[in-house]
């Protein structure tokens, strides 16, 4: 018997976003041990959450009784406060794909249009498509961002620009001057969305929140993270920063309650924690050069990364996704994305990159054989 609910026909070719698997799953399906296997799929912190966040966590489980702060007052005035912005020009979501979704309900449409990149994050187009707007889809310029080619793109009918800097999947940084020219000549019409989830593994970023400040760009929302450099994946944690205007419309949008009280006392304390995040960008910082340097020794191209993954290009992408799978080592293939050559490592611990290279090596070797 067929379904004789009338659906909205934009889920009729709507893709699935498929994450990296998880560890239970792999363990169960093979038949590993769960401590064996180790995940370098979704570029999540290898060191774990902030240990001051893992405190704060368990003092608010006696009151999970009770209904979270809806507006989170005391997370938005300290991330404002590190921001140097106010809490009005603040939005939070579960996890940055809430953001996204926000920015749909807000301005997707049939008959409007999303410009995006070439190997741009999945979540962009099945958002696009989920509202009935069009995806206008830029060539990607050496895997990256071609940001001119992309200002060019923009009609009248478009409404979102979406920027990820640095990359995911492809871990590649626009340029400044690109930037600039960007955020300088997008028309007021278009809001510009810069999804900054890996930002804090840069040394020296573009730094945008003087605009967000000056109230200069209100067509200008970053996007932002805990579940990168804080290790707070499992809590499902983003921001929106941007204009007051911008923001406030964004808000009749969210779902009350949507942050809940153990994420809102765990990205509270790691804020705070200094000496988590100064480990976690010299672990990744060493981990990106132990990779890249046994990529380039085992003659693998790859695309230089500003992020905490590498994307390397390895031959048939799912098998080799599969065969290190086998060994207890989960990474993500890139078929997706429509790069079957490819795999994206993410960064993990000295010893968790050892034995990946050494298992990649392994495999790589018996299928040039």
């Amino acid at each position: 018997m067929s379904m004789p609910l009338p659906f909205n026909p934009a889920l009729q070719h709507l893709p699935v976003y498929q994450p990296g698997r998880p560890i239970e799953e792999v363990a169960r399906e093979l038949g590993l041990p769960a401590e064996s296997v180790i995940k370098l799929a979704s570029n999540e912190n290898p060191l774990g959450p902030s240990p001051a966040a893992l405190a704060a966590m368990q003092k608010v489980l006696a009151n999970l009784n009770l209904y979270p702060d809806g507006n989170a007052f005391y997370l938005k005035l300290k991330l404002a406060d590190k921001l140097g912005v106010e809490p009005e020009n603040l939005i939070l979501g579960n996890g940055s794909n809430e953001i996204i979704e926000f920015v749909g309900h807000a301005l997707m449409q049939p008959g409007a249009e999303v410009v995006v990149s070439q190997y741009c994050f999945a979540v962009y187009p099945i958002v696009t498509h989920l509202f009935g707007a069009r995806l206008v889809s830029v060539p990607a310029k050496d895997y990256g961002h071609d940001l001119p080619a992309m200002l060019e793109a923009i009609t009248p009918a478009t409404r979102v620009i979406f920027v990820a800097n640095p990359n995911n999947p492809t871990g590649t940084l626009a340029t400044r001057a690109d930037v600039a020219r960007l955020v300088n000549d997008v028309p007021d019409h278009v809001l510009l969305v810069m999804d900054e989830a890996y930002i804090d593994f840069l040394s020296e970023p573009v730094d945008l929140l003087p605009l967000v400040r000056n109230g200069s760009k209100p067509n200008l929302l970053l996007m932002r993270t805990f579940s990168k450099i804080f290790g707070l994946a499992g809590l499902r944690l983003g921001y929106g920063i941007g204009h007051a205007e911008l923001i406030a419309s964004l808000e009749k949008i969210r779902q009350p309650f949507n942050i809940n009280s153990i994420a809102q006392a765990g990205a509270l304390a790691a804020l705070d924690d200094k000496e988590h995040l100064a480990r976690t960008r010299a672990n990744n910082a060493a981990g990106l050069d132990h990779l890249q340097s046994a990529f380039r020794r085992m003659d693998l191209p790859f695309v230089h990364s500003h992020a905490n993954f590498v994307l390397v290009r390895v031959g048939d992408g799912q098998r080799v996704f599969q065969e290190l799978q086998k060994q207890g080592i989960i990474t993500r293939p890139m078929g997706g994305y429509q790069l079957p050559e490819w795999i994206r490592v993410t960064v993990g611990t000295q010893e968790q990159n050892t034995r990946c290279l050494a298992a990649l090596k392994s495999v790589v070797t018996s299928m040039r054989g």
